[in-house]
């Protein structure tokens, strides 16, 4: 099975510069334009079966560039949301930091100011990661539209990571990551690609 895990595009949070997670912001322009560019990229270089999107408007708005492209069935999925930061969602840094400040030591399964904890993020991650592996044929090419904590979440997970583990991976906006299931073996084939934004500095 090759799994196909994209990032949403650039939401409005990001030019806000606020804390995001559980605050559901819509793309902006340039996110739109990231997540046509994706879409036409990923159906021409792949034959996608099924996509799973997170519920939230960023990754479903860039979901649906996917779906509209290649004519591919969505699957939405309350468990491949971003963290669910409580409080502090939609804050500003500073805000957050000043009316909700975190503890000086955090543990897995601590959850402080209505967010959830390591523990429960790294179970959402496997639920879903199990459903979209057992739910498809292992000859299928699935892709799954989502967070950047999400997804590194899902790449603890895919790879057996620990839950606290200190190795992460990088995502732009729209970044693309292939990895690959073959049996009992687990490979990344690559990461963060952004390839097919590379038209837009052109445009």
């Amino acid at each position: 099975m090759d799994l196909i895990i994209i990032r949403h595009g650039q939401s409005e949070a990001d030019l806000l510069h606020v804390h995001e997670g559980r605050a559901d912001f819509s793309l902006t322009e340039l996110g739109n334009k990231q997540a046509r560019s994706m879409a036409d990229w990923l159906v021409s270089n792949y034959k996608i079966a099924k996509i799973y999107s997170s519920t939230l408007k960023r990754a479903r708005q860039t979901a649906q560039y996917l779906s509209n492209a290649g004519k591919i069935a969505i699957h939405h999925d309350d468990d491949l949301m971003e963290f669910q930061n409580g409080f502090i969602a939609g804050l500003s840094r500073e805000e957050a930091r000043l009316k909700y400040p975190m503890p000086a030591v955090k543990f897995p399964h601590t959850a402080v100011h209505g967010q959830e904890s390591l523990i429960q993020f790294r179970m959402r991650a496997e639920t879903a990661l199990s459903k979209i592996i057992h739910e498809n044929d292992p000859e299928d090419t699935v892709a799954i539209v989502s967070h950047g904590g999400m997804i590194n979440m899902l790449f603890r997970s895919f790879l057996g990571l620990p839950t606290a583990s200190q190795i992460s991976i990088s995502t732009g906006d729209t970044g693309i990551h292939h990895w690959r299931i073959d049996g009992e073996a687990r490979r990344v084939v690559f990461a963060n690609s952004l390839v097919h934004l590379e038209q837009l500095s052109h445009v």
